[in-house]
């Protein structure tokens, strides 16, 4: 069969979405991480987006595509993290983000185990227009460290109970932005890292997990970003990452001192530094508005690498820039020597991870603001409205799947009408956890005789 044109790849999407509506064949898989395969413990697993080889190949059902589905109280634009067989995410509810939430839901059944409330002591207009309970969390087996855009931080046992909380507007004055902010929690095995990129006196907080004490603090960098930090391995260390629109900056995250600062780049506001190995990471750049990037911002999209000088100093620069590929609110991945873009109108870009060569540009159902994920030989795509879309890896496009995980919702530009948003997706237990404004959904590998897969 020929592949439509990229005119007709719409209306060619949807006519393949209910061709296979009564039996799909998907893989998902376990996640890597240091703690367990199978927990998600921060935004974006840590940057790893591309899952292991041993994947389960299993049948899903017209039937059967749905766990279970829940709702979230309020609303939120956070990702979901997994520790242990429990689900975590965050939300606001009230006219002026009254209250904040955090919320604990089973991974097998979606019960509600708990929830945790934190009143606002800096209200402000709840709109689409302003981040709604936008950072994600961290965990790990102590629990998990929640941050809020009004400057609340809290950290939680895994029964919901307090073990520390720090209000950082009464220690270091208002949170002035454009929008809020959406920097997630970053972690390691001690240290969390909390990016406040204010308006006035921007700061980089590093804190004990135990105790929540600082171990520094130290100057943001003074650029309009709602990219989240990231830990990226140099050598045998970490850089701590920080984009912001024109700018990108490491800290040592062991005493917060700069180690490079690198500004030959345009419209890096939103997407997250993602490692892909080597000394190496990929950098996403938007168009438009958004990104605040121009003409400049296809040549911002690249493959980077950090190198040492014989100096002592440390030099970022780029390996390869691409030529026509964007990005949109998600963040490129790679998978199997490729590299993927999503641009703000669907079209994902695939290019060879090494060189930067273009290999195929095509339109998927919608457009994205979740970060793909790589299974086996499967890459996973999360349209905006429930869509998600799945295509063969490697050097043909080859659609597989197209599937809604509920009704369709009208979303405008601006925002309006916007609880059909998918925010992100994680992988866990074989199991897929679809993050919208106000729900979250699961969705159960199941074997080939029809019995949902065992997790355990």
């Amino acid at each position: 069969m020929s592949h439509p044109s990229l005119l007709n790849r719409d209306a060619w999407w949807q006519k393949f979405a209910d061709l296979t509506g009564v039996v799909l064949f998907i893989i998902i898989c376990s996640t890597t991480q240091a703690n367990t395969a199978e927990n998600w413990p921060s935004f974006q697993n840590g940057g790893n987006l591309s899952q292991p080889e041993d994947s389960l190949q299993v049948k899903w059902s017209a039937a059967s595509r749905i766990d279970w589905s829940v709702p979230i109280p309020g609303y939120g634009q956070s990702s979901p993290v997994v520790w242990n067989g429990q689900v975590y995410v965050t939300s606001v509810s009230g006219p002026r983000k009254d209250q904040f939430h955090v919320t604990a839901f089973d991974l097998d059944d979606g019960a509600r185990l708990w929830k945790f409330d934190i009143a606002n002591a800096f209200p402000r207009a709840n709109d689409n227009y302003i981040s709604r309970a936008a950072p994600t969390p961290v965990a790990d087996q102590n629990g998990l460290i929640c941050f809020f855009e009004t400057g609340d931080l809290v950290a939680l046992n895994h029964a919901g109970n307090v073990r520390w909380q720090r209000k950082l507007v009464e220690e270091y004055g208002p949170i002035e932005t454009r929008h809020g902010l959406a920097a997630s929690v970053e972690q390691d095995l001690e240290t969390a890292y909390i990016w406040v990129e204010r308006q006035n006196d921007p700061y980089v907080l590093a804190i004990d997990k135990s105790s929540g004490a600082n171990h520094w603090k130290t100057p943001g960098i003074g650029a309009t970003s709602w990219s989240s930090p990231r830990l990226v391995p140099v050598g045998n260390r970490f850089h701590l990452l920080l984009s912001g629109s024109g700018r990108l900056t490491a800290l040592d995250p062991k005493t917060g001192q700069q180690l490079w600062t690198f500004t030959d780049i345009s419209g890096n506001s939103i997407p997250t530094p993602v490692p892909v190995g080597d000394d190496c990471f990929l950098i996403g750049a938007t168009v438009g508005r958004a990104g605040g990037g121009s003409g400049r911002s296809a040549d911002s999209n690249g493959l980077m690498t950090v190198r040492q000088q014989d100096d002592g100093q440390w030099r970022a620069e780029y390996v390869w820039r691409a030529q026509r590929a964007t990005s949109s609110f998600g963040s490129p991945m790679a998978h199997r020597g490729l590299a993927y873009f999503v641009n703000r109108s669907g079209v994902v870009y695939a290019l060879d991870l090494k060189s930067g060569e273009e290999v195929f540009a095509e339109r998927l159902g919608e457009s994205s603001w979740a970060t793909p994920l790589g299974a086996a030989d499967r890459i996973f795509f999360f349209g905006k409205s429930g869509t998600t879309s799945v295509i063969a890896s490697g050097k043909q496009f080859l659609p597989l799947l197209a599937h809604s995980s509920w009704e369709n919702e009208a979303i405008s530009e601006s925002g309006q009408a916007a609880t059909g948003i998918l925010y992100a997706a994680v992988s866990s237990h074989h199991r897929l956890l679809l993050r919208r404004g106000d729900r979250l959904t699961c969705i159960v590998a199941e074997s080939a005789d029809g019995q949902k897969t065992d997790p355990n």
